[in-house]
């Protein structure tokens, strides 16, 4: 995705520390989000992903520091900063007891949309989740995925000036999970901005103008998904030889820019053309007949391993409350 020059922030955060006992969930982070576009938070278990998303929906209040979401103080304006925030935590926080449709139109009344526009807006979500044959139904009915949708359709009906999805599509199937993308880049295209927690890479790099990883509370890693991969190390250069046998012996004719034999054939990171240039003079130069040859970015999940070295995130962090109650 492509950030639009001149965009202003619309959530900024400054110096954010929140501590559960002895544990430091947050330790001075830093944040910034362009209006319009869509933040990615990255993190192992317990890195304080959720507990950001909390501060910033003033659903926690932080122990030291400051945030601001679309021009409205987090700890002095906290009113005024729900009705222009929408919310899907990492459960599904809908009333069991009324269908569907209840549930839209009555988070719509209370954003003050008129009747008719209520009802309108709940349509239209309901058929946008694939939920208008469950319409009248009560939630309770509803299987874990229905449940999802419908909460991140609850989240969408003001048409909020941010969002934030703290892993929003957990457990769902992927023809869903590919509607949430739709709705999500829709509703940016209108305006909106996101900040999205996820332990999908696919999802960050679908979605994510920028992103911002976060490890024991600290930002350890932030800027576009290509500036991060760049930092990580560029560029792969894969050769595959016609002749099997000769393997071993491009390895060796490739050592000096650091080549290393893989599956069929060799791997070796190139900084630029210039060196991608030499590598394939030097096979040339050695007679190699090649039989496929590649260049490849390291993926997003080999960035996140290598910026914080763990495994790949997990989903939730410490302490957690089950739900994210409240807020819309």
């Amino acid at each position: 995705m492509t950030v639009s020059a001149g965009r202003t922030p619309a959530v900024v955060v400054r110096g954010m520390v929140k501590h559960y006992g002895e544990t430091k969930a947050l330790d001075g982070v830093d944040l910034d989000v362009q209006e319009g576009t869509v933040r990615g938070v990255l993190g192992p278990n317990g890195a304080g992903k959720t507990t950001l998303v909390r501060i910033l929906s003033t659903l926690v209040k932080p122990d030291a520091g400051t945030a601001a979401v679309a021009g409205l103080d987090v700890e002095r304006q906290p009113r005024q900063l729900r009705r222009a925030i929408g919310l899907t935590g990492q459960y599904a926080s809908v009333d069991e007891l009324l269908s569907g449709y209840e549930n839209l139109y009555l988070i719509g009344r209370l954003l003050d949309l008129s009747a008719k526009g209520a009802k309108a807006r709940a349509g239209e979500l309901l058929e946008r989740f694939s939920l208008t044959d469950a319409a009248k139904r009560p939630a309770k009915t509803y299987s874990g995925g229905m449940r999802r949708r419908l909460d991140l359709a609850a989240s969408m009906i003001g048409q909020p000036r941010v969002l934030f999805l703290d892993e929003p599509t957990t457990g769902l199937d992927p023809r869903t999970r590919n509607e949430v993308w739709q709705e999500v880049q829709r509703m940016v295209g209108e305006g909106s901005t996101v900040l999205l927690t996820t332990q999908y890479m696919e999802e960050a790099e679908q979605l994510a103008h920028d992103l911002t990883v976060i490890d024991k509370g600290r930002v350890i890693a932030d800027g576009s998904v290509g500036a991060l991969k760049r930092q990580v190390g560029g560029q792969t250069l894969t050769v595959r030889p016609a002749v099997a046998d000769q393997l071993d012996e491009m390895v060796c004719r490739l050592a000096g820019h650091g080549a290393k034999a893989i599956d069929g054939g060799v791997a070796l990171p190139v900084g630029g053309e210039e060196q991608l240039t030499a590598v394939i003079a030097e096979l040339a130069r050695g007679g190699f007949a090649v039989a496929g040859i590649e260049t490849r970015m390291p993926s997003l999940e080999e960035v996140f391993l290598t910026i914080t070295g763990t495994g790949t995130p997990e989903r939730q962090d410490v302490p957690e409350q089950k739900q994210m109650e409240g807020v819309r």
